[in-house]
């Protein structure tokens, strides 16, 4: 029973979990990332919406897998949970395997790739 809502819970706990234990990346505490989820949840709630409304659904879930709570246009709760836990995931994921360089700003003029181009070579 609630097997949806049990796995969209392990979901956000096991991401954030990691992110406090592991990765310590520091995104959950920007700007940047709680507005780019409110943007993804935009979309998602306009998509999302018309995909699970209770009059015409074009996905069905079983009703023992969820609470049965849904929020705004029929959308189930645990959807917004799996959204933040793949969202967040992702976004962690691509924060962790950015180089860790010194800032473009901060290397000396000849650590900075250059064309080939802007250096006179022709390819």
């Amino acid at each position: 029973m609630w097997q949806y809502t049990a796995a969209a819970v392990v979901g956000v706990v096991g991401v954030v979990l990691l992110e406090v234990r592991v990765l310590h990346t520091g995104l959950l505490r920007t700007r940047a990332y709680w507005i780019a989820l409110v943007i993804c949840y935009g979309f998602m709630i306009a998509v999302n919406g018309w995909l699970t409304k209770l009059t015409a659904p074009i996905v069905l879930y079983d009703a023992d897998a969820t609470t049965g709570w849904r929020f705004p246009w029929d959308i189930p709760v645990e959807d917004y949970l799996y959204g933040f836990a793949l969202l967040t995931l992702t976004m962690l994921l691509w924060d962790a395997a950015a180089p860790k360089s010194r800032d473009v700003h901060q290397m000396d003029r000849d650590e900075v790739p250059v064309p080939s181009q802007a250096r006179g070579t022709r390819s």
